[in-house]
């Protein structure tokens, strides 16, 4: 517990250090950095399934993926770039894999673009929201961040103090019900806190009221996302996806709630 409580606090805070010297560009570099990581280590848990994804390749077009929103070209979308990556993975499948794994490569290469980069470039396009101030897209990631894994932090707390009925035995025994409400209920006081303290700097319609009422679904779908990892991790045999961060695990540990949640927070802040 005290190296997650340490690593929890260290990530933080190169979090809000990044951001407060270099602003969105950092943000986005931080993003595309936690993006590629994360896809590395879903493909390295694809080869402890025994499968050959095109992981080097991969990674060149996941990280291509999110920072397609920053290029603003018409034709360089992270669609676009999908598409692309479609066609070059079918055609290496035709002459660099066995007969036994060629679905198996192409569909796992995909799968991970899919699932992580093309979900969390949504994280990108928050930064570039434009708002009352030149900064709202950043706080609003820092909220999107906040609500989706505090409600981890609350969800550990309640589970230990009142967890009696399991919700994902199969998939997370630790995980209980009691556990998930305090969770969703920590998530929603957060947002609600960080939109009140921090309303300078978001639009006049993200009230607090509405921002709680926003985060008890992002905190939500953050549950799912996380029981998602746990599938694969399962699937793969493994307790962690990486030995990265001391105390939670590998990256894919750290951002596996953003991927749900981003594309949530984008489609919430957009219509703001």
């Amino acid at each position: 517990m005290g190296k997650r409580i340490f690593s929890t606090v260290l990530l933080w805070l190169v979090i809000f250090a990044t951001m407060y010297f270099f602003g969105a560009r950092g943000g986005i570099v931080l993003a595309v950095l936690v993006g590629t990581l994360t896809l590395r280590e879903l493909y390295q848990m694809v080869r402890l399934m025994g499968h050959e994804p095109f992981d080097r390749l991969g990674m060149l077009f996941g990280a291509a993926i999110m920072l397609a929103p920053v290029a603003q070209i018409h034709l360089v979308t992270p669609e676009t770039i999908l598409a692309v990556s479609a066609v070059v993975f079918a055609i290496r499948i035709v002459g660099e894999r066995n007969p036994e794994n060629r679905v198996e490569s192409l569909v796992w290469t995909l799968a991970g673009l899919v699932y992580v980069p093309f979900m969390l470039q949504f994280l990108v396009r928050i930064l570039l929201l434009a708002g009352p101030h030149a900064n709202t897209g950043l706080v609003l990631v820092l909220w999107l961040i906040a609500v989706s894994k505090f409600c981890d932090v609350g969800a550990l707390l309640s589970g230990m103090a009142f967890g009696k009925h399991k919700m994902a035995p199969v998939i997370s025994p630790k995980k209980t019900w009691e556990g998930a409400v305090g969770g969703v209920l920590t998530s929603a006081a957060l947002g609600a806190a960080i939109a009140w303290f921090c309303r300078d700097y978001l639009p006049a319609t993200f009230t607090p009221l509405l921002a709680a009422a926003v985060a008890a679904p992002i905190a939500v779908l953050g549950i799912v996302s996380d029981l998602v990892e746990s599938v694969i991790k399962r699937r793969a045999n493994t307790k962690d996806s990486g030995a990265t961060i001391p105390g939670i695990g590998g990256v894919f540990d750290l951002s596996d709630s953003l991927i749900l949640t981003a594309p949530a927070g984008y489609l919430v802040f957009s219509l703001l």
